[in-house]
Order: structure tokens, then C-alpha cells, then sequence
């Protein structure tokens, strides 16, 4: 016995679902960007940026209209990455990646790499500067099932053993690169000092000056040259005055104090010796003192 299934024309054929074009924006404000790493990768990886608006910060690097932070950076992503990706944004001024949020470390000389620690392996947080503030609301308006490619035929980025390989021979420190580079540090070292002291010494000259423009010098040690007064010598000479002022009070404070005590002592004493003699005269009149 068999049976024939006879396809009913009223069953209407299935409606392909079609992907919206928007961006994604969770709870906090931020924007997620789907990331992949090559365009046959089935595998997706997902970023969250926001425009970065730290009133407190006020940081000449972190621009408040043309920065974007970054959450959840892969470890394959370098700066120059990064900025790859980001380009098609806009122009890219400069990307800073770092282990956790935070201010911008802007004291001191940067150091080479060579004299940094290595750099810890793991998801990274980035601040993106761009050249105009519109790449910012670019990005933010980007759609989420749009996903950034990190490695391309213009921009390749290596991994596994070829990656390995790579660190490997840039392990390597040569003699000559890295003279250079010591050099380099002790000019910009030595160039510092010396305009710090020169401002310092501007400085002091200018707060020690009077009203007819004399500066006020001291005599150091044999052989060394005559300086003027800074404003910290001046203060701290003040304070040891005062100190030694208010000790010398105290110390005539305690002096008084133990004067007027031997003083009281004094007076009891003479007192007691007043009532005493009074006392062996009123014996004698009653005749009842007896010394023997």
C-alpha cells in the first residue's frame, strides 16, 4: 500500500529573514562592534565603545570631543592594529592601549622598549583619538552585524608559530640600536635638567629681588660660589626661628613656674615658723614648757 504526498500550492514559500542595519547600543551607552579576525572566520568577537567624557580628566591627550574608549580588546590587537581598523572611521591621531581604565601617564621621558617590562598578554582597554570629532558618532553608528576584519591581504597580522617566530627574532637587541638609544635618553636627560635649572634659577631671582632690584646672596663653604636665597630656605630658616622661639617661652614658662613653687614653699615654711614660735611662747607664759 503506498502512499503519494501532494504538495499543497496554498503553503506559501518562506520569507528570508533580512539583517537590520543598526548599531547596537546596550545599557551604560556604549556601542557594540562585532570583530572578526579574517573574512572567511566564522568566529565573532565583540567590542564596546563609548565616547570618552571624563570632565575631571582635562588631559591635552585625551581630547573629551575626539576620543573613543574601547572595551575588550583581544591580545592580537597592537596599536597598529587598532588603528587599522578604526581608519575606516575616519583619520586616527593617535591609539592608546592599556591593561585598565585611567588617566593618562604623562610625567617623565617615554622609555624605549627596550628598558620596559614586557607587556602582559590579555584583553586591553583603548582610547582612540581621531583627527574630527565626526568619526566619533561614525563608529558609534556603526551596525553590529557589520564585523571589522583584523587581517587582510593590505593588512595582514600573524599568528600562531609565525607569530612566535616574529617576537623571537625581535628578542634580539642589537649593539649599535641600542647605543643609540641610550644616547638619545641621556640628551634628552641632561636637556631637561638643564632647563629645569635654568628656570629655577629664574625663579629664584625673581622672588628675591626688592624693590630696587637687588638680590640678597650668602657665603657658603670655602671655594663655593655665592647663590641667592630661595623661597624654601627662607621658609624653613622661619620655621626653625619659630620653633626655637617657642621653646625658649616654654622654657621660661617651666622657669616662672618652678620660682613661684620655691617661693610658695618659702612663705609656708616661714609661716609654720611664726605659728611655732607663738605657740612655744604661750607655753612659756603658762609655764608649762619644759625643754629638759
Amino acid at each position: 500500500m503506498s502512499f503519494r504526498l501532494k504538495r499543497s500550492h496554498n503553503m506559501a514559500p518562506s520569507k528570508k529573514k533580512h539583517a537590520t542595519k543598526e548599531a547596537c547600543v546596550i545599557p551604560g551607552g556604549f556601542t557594540v562592534l562585532s570583530l572578526q579576525f579574517s573574512s572567511d572566520s566564522a568566529a565573532r568577537h565583540f567590542l564596546y565603545v563609548k565616547e570618552h567624557k571624563v570632565r575631571a580628566e582635562k588631559s591635552s591627550v585625551r581630547p573629551l570631543d575626539r576620543t573613543l574608549f574601547v572595551l575588550n580588546i583581544p591580545p592580537y590587537c597592537s596599536e597598529s592594529v587598532v588603528k587599522g581598523l578604526f581608519s575606516q572611521f575616519g583619520s586616527v591621531a593617535s591609539v592608546e592601549l592599556s591593561d585598565h581604565p585611567g588617566s593618562p601617564q604623562e610625567s617623565g621621558p617615554k622609555l624605549s622598549k627596550v628598558f620596559r617590562p614586557a607587556d602582559k598578554q590579555g584583553f586591553k582597554v583603548g582610547y582612540i583619538v581621531f583627527e574630527s570629532p565626526s568619526s566619533i558618532a561614525a563608529a558609534k553608528s556603526h551596525p553590529h552585524n557589520d564585523p571589522l576584519v583584523v587581517s587582510t591581504e593590505q593588512r595582514p597580522v600573524k599568528t600562531g608559530v609565525q607569530k612566535w617566530i616574529q617576537q623571537y627574532s625581535k628578542s634580539f637587541i642589537r649593539p649599535d640600536k641600542l647605543q643609540l638609544t641610550v644616547d638619545s635618553f641621556m640628551q634628552d636627560y641632561d636637556k631637561r635638567k638643564e632647563e629645569e635649572a635654568e628656570r629655577q634659577r629664574q625663579e629664584v631671582e625673581k622672588q628675591q629681588e626688592d624693590e630696587e632690584g637687588w638680590v640678597k646672596v650668602t657665603r657658603g663653604h670655602k671655594g663655593a660660589k655665592a647663590r641667592p636665597h630661595s623661597e624654601a630656605a627662607n621658609k624653613r630658616t622661619l620655621q626653625r626661628e619659630k620653633r626655637k622661639k617657642s621653646r625658649k617661652e616654654l622654657m621660661n614658662f617651666y622657669t616662672w613656674q618652678h620660682r613661684n613653687t620655691q617661693k610658695e614653699h618659702i612663705a609656708e615654711l616661714r609661716k609654720k615658723f611664726e605659728e611655732d614660735k607663738q605657740r612655744i611662747a604661750l607655753m612659756r607664759a603658762q609655764r608649762k614648757f619644759k625643754p629638759y
